[in-house]
C-alpha cells in the first residue's frame, strides 16, 4: 500500500495540560476507543482494512484548545473519523477539559493535510 492510500490515526494532546503519562495514555485510549467504535458504525470496510495493515497511530501535540478545537472542525470539514474527548474530572484535572482529538482512521494523506505540523509527543 502507498503511502498516499495508507490509513492512519493520529491522536492530538494539547501541551498547554500538565498530565502525568498515565493519565495522558489513558486519554488517547479514550480517543482511540471512539474513533474505532465510530468507525465500525459509519465505515466498517474503512476499519477492517486499518485493522488489517497495522492500525497506524501518531501522537503529536497542540499548543491549547483553541488550536485543538480548529484542528477537530478541520477533520470535521474533511468528513473525517474524529472525536472530541473531554475528561470526567475523577483525577488530575477538572470535568469537561478537553485533552484529546482522535483523527482517523482515514486515509494518511487526509489526515497528513491537518496535521502534519504538528510536533510529536516525546
Amino acid at each position: 500500500m502507498s503511502q498516499t492510500n495508507e490509513l492512519t490515526m493520529v491522536l492530538v494532546t494539547r501541551s498547554d495540560l500538565t498530565l502525568s503519562k498515565g493519565k495522558l495514555a489513558a486519554q488517547c485510549s479514550h480517543a482511540t476507543a471512539e474513533c474505532i467504535l465510530k468507525a465500525k458504525r459509519i465505515a466498517p470496510k474503512i476499519l477492517e482494512k486499518y485493522r488489517a495493515n497495522g492500525a497506524r497511530k501518531i501522537v503529536c501535540s497542540a499548543s491549547n484548545l483553541e488550536s485543538l478545537k480548529r484542528i477537530f472542525g478541520e477533520a470535521n470539514e474533511a468528513g473525517l473519523i474524529c472525536y472530541m474527548v473531554k475528561d470526567a474530572g475523577h483525577t488530575e484535572i477538572p470535568s469537561g477539559t478537553v485533552t484529546v482529538v482522535g483523527i482517523g482512521p482515514g486515509p494518511r494523506s487526509t489526515v497528513d493535510t491537518i496535521t502534519s505540523s504538528l510536533p510529536l509527543v516525546k
